[in-house]
Formats: C-alpha cells, structure tokens, sequence
C-alpha cells in the first residue's frame, strides 16, 4: 500500500479538528471520549496525531469527528 502525504500531512483535516475542538473549549481527552461514545475507538495520544497531522483520518473517522464537533464534514477538510 502506497502511503501519501499532502503537503507533508496525513490528513486534510488536522487543523480544523483542532480550531474546532477549541472553539468549543473541549480537550482532547474530552473529543477521544466523545469519539468513543459515537462508536469510534480513538484515544487522547490518536486525536493529538490527527492534529498535528502525522495520523491518517479514514472516511468513517471523518463523518464522527464531524458529527461530534457540531461541523460538515466539508468544512473540516477545507483548506486554510
């Protein structure tokens, strides 16, 4: 399996789970348990490698994170 990178990230979606998760004053523990909650099994240590950009979001992982943070699943992989 070929693995890609953009711009040096794996994900397009990094920053705004970030921005988002701020916004709305939630930790990452807090957004890892939300995640949980939702179905997805991701820890505190996974939402900070989504953040920084070094862990690969799948297509299903994208519709919870966006779920969860109250935004469109477009908005979180817009580019800044």
């Amino acid at each position: 399996m070929k693995i890609y990178e953009y711009k040096g990230r794996k994900n397009l979606c990094g920053q705004r789970v970030k921005e988002a998760r701020v916004r709305q004053n939630v930790t990452q523990a807090e957004l890892a348990a939300r995640l949980q909650v939702a179905g997805v099994t991701l820890e505190r240590d996974s939402v900070s490698r989504i953040e920084m950009g070094t862990r690969f979001v799948t297509d299903y992982e994208l519709t919870v994170l966006a779920k969860v943070l109250d935004v469109s699943m477009e908005w979180l992989t817009e580019q800044l």
